[in-house]
């Protein structure tokens, strides 16, 4: 079973959806349009719909909107603050650490 969806000419995808399908699936088209070839069954009917359940589900990944982009935020005052006092906690725990000084 051949599944044949012109991405170019269709009526369905705006130019935003249309252009975006284009640039995510260029290697996968021929002549602007995706095919998809199912004959892993013995029946035609299920070879029909696995090859409909293959181009719906490569559609939906190429029109899917891009992910935003992740804006870093500052450290609050507090996370600084417990930061710089873990620090001094673990530097007086490694200054306690050597030779006793017998001295005294």
């Amino acid at each position: 079973m051949e599944l044949v969806f012109d991405v170019v000419h269709s009526s369905v995808l705006g130019p935003v959806l249309k252009q975006r399908a284009l640039d995510r699936l260029e290697s996968q088209l021929i002549d602007g349009c995706i095919v998809v070839v199912a004959s892993e069954r013995r029946s035609q009917f299920q070879n029909r719909v696995l090859a409909r359940e293959r181009m719906t589900d490569m559609l939906r990944a190429a029109l899917a909107p891009p992910p935003r982009k992740r804006r870093p935020t500052r450290p609050t005052l507090s996370s600084k603050k417990e930061r710089v006092e873990a620090k001094r906690k673990r530097g007086e725990v490694k200054r306690g650490r050597g030779r006793p000084n017998f001295d005294d």
